[in-house]
């Protein structure tokens, strides 16, 4: 038996004033993470003179903007989001977590697409998405559903946290090395805190440890592979099958939401385009105004343990590889740091209206500090592990997702119960 979702929940009404927000109680639907993962801290704050509608700890938050990009969120805060995120609040009798899971399915977003309005920006409609069916079990049932997801989602949220960890361990070895050169000298101690001598270099403008040479990037850099696209489907000679990576996929690559890399078909004799361990994938193409292009992403052995097939990157990315693969950390690290810093803004074009790096131009021109091979392999022996941690939790988290996917309908429709 089912209930249409108006009966067991409402629309929140409760305003809050914006001037008690800050960036991580503020939700927008560009703070709402697509395809369930919930949400992330705003970029920025509404003016302190208005209000907004309130959420509380407990409630469902949908994003009501282009509802296939499936943004979802139970919220553990309380605080207030801007008018295009839906907040609902549960009836009486009727469990805030269950009601959560049963709009967690594929089922609700088609629903909310069906009655969207809208091309460029459709946008859900509230009344329509209120008649959606919902599982009406009693609330022992409800329970009992809601605890078992919720141990596969505790587990994905840990693994999660530990990965932020790692990571921000990984940041932070890198910064004291080769930002502060605080990495240990010959005795173990940090070189520049403990009277290392600096050298002022004219090129860089600023000081690098006494012996270290200055090059640039492009000295590291072997080869690069450019992106292939290929056809949906098997066609004539396009018969490789290949997992593509987009812009889109980066982050996900790196940990920071979901990964659905489409499957393509290449030609057999664009084998060469086929990526490898210790290649380094690089947007060229696209960015915002607030995101530069060159995002990237890197491959190890544990990266090709998450795909099926032969992976490839799509036209709007560039796969380099390096000369000396003792320096594959030290060169992912600091690509990210200059990424971080908005570097990349300043070394882009424009075709069409759409931004693209001047890879090219970039690495020719552009001067790093070259730290010493044995420094490098002594860098690796940090982070390495940390990488092979992170991917490990990623496939476990991978794998966990598509548990819960397969379990939920089958725990709403009655299929699956729980004793």
């Amino acid at each position: 038996m089912n209930n249409i979702l108006g009966n067991v929940a409402f629309y929140s009404r409760e305003t809050i004033p914006t001037i008690e927000l800050n960036l991580s109680s503020y939700i927008t639907t560009d703070s709402m993470l697509p395809n369930k993962q919930g949400k992330c801290n705003s970029i920025n704050l509404p003016p302190n003179s208005g209000t907004c509608t309130r959420f509380k700890k407990g409630d469902i938050l949908v994003g009501n903007i282009r509802p296939y990009l499936k943004k979802i969120w139970f919220s553990d805060i309380d605080g207030g989001c801007s008018a295009d995120v839906l907040v609902f609040k549960t009836n009486e009798g009727y469990l805030p977590n269950f009601i959560y899971y049963a709009l967690l399915r594929d089922d609700f977003f088609v629903h909310a697409i069906k009655g969207s309005t809208g091309t460029k920006m459709p946008r859900g409609d509230k009344d329509h998405l209120l008649e959606f069916l919902i599982p009406d079990f009693d609330y022992a049932q409800q329970e009992k559903i809601s605890q078992t997801l919720s141990v596969l989602d505790a587990k994905i949220d840990l693994n999660k946290k530990i990965n932020f960890e790692l990571e921000a361990m990984a940041n932070l070895i890198y910064d004291y090395w080769f930002m502060q050169f605080d990495f240990p000298d010959e005795n173990g101690n940090p070189y520049k805190s403990s009277g290392g001598k600096m050298v002022y270099n004219e090129e860089l403008k600023r000081g690098i440890p006494e012996g270290w040479d200055v090059i640039k990037i492009i000295d590291q850099i072997k080869l690069d592979k450019t992106g292939d696209w290929g056809k949906e489907i098997e066609e004539g000679d396009y018969s490789l099958q290949v997992d593509c990576i987009r812009g889109a996929d980066l982050n996900g690559l790196n940990g920071r939401g979901k990964v659905k890399l489409p499957n393509r078909f290449i030609l057999e004799k664009n084998q060469d385009k086929l990526l490898s361990v210790f290649d380094i994938i690089i947007e060229i193409s696209g960015g915002s105004p607030t995101q530069s292009t060159g995002r990237m992403a890197f491959l190890t052995d544990e990266s090709f343990q998450r795909f099926k097939n032969p992976l490839i990157c799509s036209n709007f990315c560039k796969a380099i590889s390096l000369k000396n693969n003792n320096y594959f950390y030290n060169f992912v690290y600091l690509w990210n740091n200059l990424y971080s810093n908005g570097v990349f803004f300043g070394w882009e074009g424009k075709t069409s209206g759409i931004k693209n790096l001047l890879f090219d131009i970039f690495v020719n021109s552009y001067q790093i500090p070259e730290v010493p091979e044995t420094l490098a392999k002594e860098f690796s022996v940090f982070v390495e592990p940390l990488h092979k941690k992170k991917q490990k939790l990623l496939l476990e988290n991978s794998e966990l997702e598509s548990l819960r996917e397969w379990l939920l309908p089958m725990l709403m429709n009655g299929q699956v119960k729980i004793k």
